[in-house]
């Protein structure tokens, strides 16, 4: 039996959600319905009738790419051993095992539409794999995001079949190791197997759906934060008027609006603050707003690359066709990654600006600098401060639109190309970085009410400045704050969630 099974479960016939993805970071039980095992099989069947038939079919009785004028190896094993080893070729650092977990799920879905011809031992192989701790270990740079993720989901099928390195429990170990540790048989490939292993965008579904999973909750994040500030510093509410917003036309930006003024029930204005407030926080409605319709289009795109089939060719039993053509194109979640990255860039903008404004003693009615207890004997928050604007410059430089960077390759078989996985791949990155800033502003609101502002009055506020209170004691002297800002980003992520759910 595998190891380390786990109450957590999906269905092969239910939709695949990014809330799904995150869930194979730990061992996931998929179910695997007799009419999807059936499909699988009778796709399977078809295949090996027609490349039994003389029929010229990409992949199995040709070589890849370029290379298709060519005949291919006329044995399966032969063939599979081919699609996988001149794959194997990429560099960089290690993708984390959730995310190479969370592309087996999503290449599994892919497979289990019935329409690839992969035997069902691979169906059953990665539907085991997903039930234990073991994750492939995949270089990062390597893919276009055409024709596939190909040398990542290579490095997939690599491990699998025992070769190469993996992870299990977080360890780095040989494949063939890690396979025996979780109880896992070696996988055998024939036929098309290889070719359907790797010729698709799962890897970019999987890290763009991830990054979605994430930048769901940063919206709810922003909201709150910006919430929060307002009451601390007693600063008008005007801003978030229904009338006001309703008459700007956006309804994510409406819906921001009313997600702020729910925050911040049962709080009163100090009056003592100007008319009309920095952008910061007059016009957070308009800037999340408008990020959570960004958010919104990328959780529609990867819904769909999640719950698609891409491949080539595909293979329609009950009408005998077999198809050639681009399902392996990852444009869609290409375009929908980078207009993502560049929404997440201006949350990351925004916090990074709410946080200036808090330790600058001009705007904040005279709190003090760095909202120090002692100013030039102890610092405070300027550390944060200056990591934050670090943060802010790393994330601008990832906002470059990776999916207009097509480059020729593959003797210009693969002529223009996508680049969707290095695009996923920033943005779940511009998660990561944007947690860090929401954290550092969390910290700033909490040492605020410690140097002197008011304590939140809504009720809800109050609340979440507690808990953040919980994991961060106040500032009274330095001292290192980086774990302080790991835990209060996790409590950020759980309250997002938290309010999520309850929408």
């Amino acid at each position: 039996m595998p190891v380390g099974t786990s109450p957590a479960a999906v269905n092969l016939a239910s939709a695949l959600e990014p809330a799904h993805l995150e869930l194979a970071r730990s061992p996931l039980h998929v179910e695997l319905p007799g009419d999807v095992r059936e499909r699988v099989a009778r796709c399977r069947e078809f295949v090996l009738e027609v490349s039994g038939s003389g029929r010229a079919v990409y992949g199995v009785t040709t070589g890849f790419g370029p290379l298709v004028e060519f005949e291919g190896r006329a044995d399966g094993a032969g063939q599979s051993d081919n699609t996988i080893l001149h794959h194997i070729v990429g560099h960089g650092e290690l993708l984390p095992p959730a995310v190479t977990r969370a592309a087996v799920l999503a290449r599994l879905f892919s497979l289990a539409q019935g329409r690839s011809g992969v035997s069902e031992r691979v169906v059953d192989s990665l539907t085991a794999m997903l039930d234990t701790e073991f994750a492939p270990a995949v270089p990062r740079l390597g893919s276009v995001g055409a024709s596939g993720d190909l040398q990542p989901l290579a490095y997939v099928a690599h491990a699998l079949r025992g070769n190469g390195n993996a992870f299990f429990r977080d360890q780095l170990l040989p494949a063939g190791e890690a396979l025996a540790r979780a109880g896992l048989e070696e996988l055998t490939l024939d036929g098309r197997d290889a070719l359907a292993l790797v010729n698709g965008i799962s890897v970019t579904a999987a890290a763009l759906g991830l990054a979605v999973a994430q930048a769901v909750r940063a919206r709810r994040t922003a909201e709150l934060l910006s919430a929060l500030m307002t009451d601390v510093l007693g600063c008008g509410t005007e801003f978030t008027s229904v009338r006001l917003l309703a008459a700007f036309g956006h309804p994510d930006v409406a819906d921001t609006g009313a997600a702020i003024r729910t925050w911040l029930e049962g709080s009163t204005p100090s009056g003592e603050r100007p008319l009309q407030e920095a952008y910061s926080i007059r016009c957070t409605p308009q800037l999340i707003g408008a990020a959570a319709t960004s958010v919104r289009h990328a959780d529609e795109v990867v819904r769909r690359d999640l719950n698609g089939v891409s491949d080539n060719p595909l293979f329609f039993p009950e009408t005998g066709e077999v198809v050639h053509g681009g399902n392996f194109f990852g444009q869609p979640s290409a375009f929908a990654a980078d207009q993502l990255t560049v929404a997440l860039a201006q949350l990351g903008n925004l916090a990074e600006r709410q946080l200036d404004l808090l330790v600058d003693p001009r705007r904040t009615g005279g709190l003090p600098p760095m909202l120090s207890p002692l100013p030039g004997q102890h610092h405070a928050l300027q550390g944060v401060q200056i990591s934050a604007t670090a943060t802010v410059a790393a994330m601008r430089r990832a906002a470059t639109p990776a999916s207009v960077q097509s480059l020729p390759t593959n003797l210009h078989n693969q002529d223009v190309v996508p680049f969707g996985t290095q695009a996923a791949f920033t943005a779940l990155d511009q998660t990561r970085l944007l947690r860090h800033l929401h954290a550092g502003l969390a910290v700033a609101l909490r040492q605020a009410v410690h140097v002197g502002a008011r304590r939140p009055q809504a009720p809800r506020l109050a609340e979440v400045l507690d808990r953040i209170a919980d994991e961060v004691p106040p500032i009274v002297e330095d001292r290192p704050l980086d774990t302080a800002l790991g835990r209060v980003a996790d409590l950020l992520d759980t309250v997002a969630s938290e309010v999520e759910g309850a929408r």
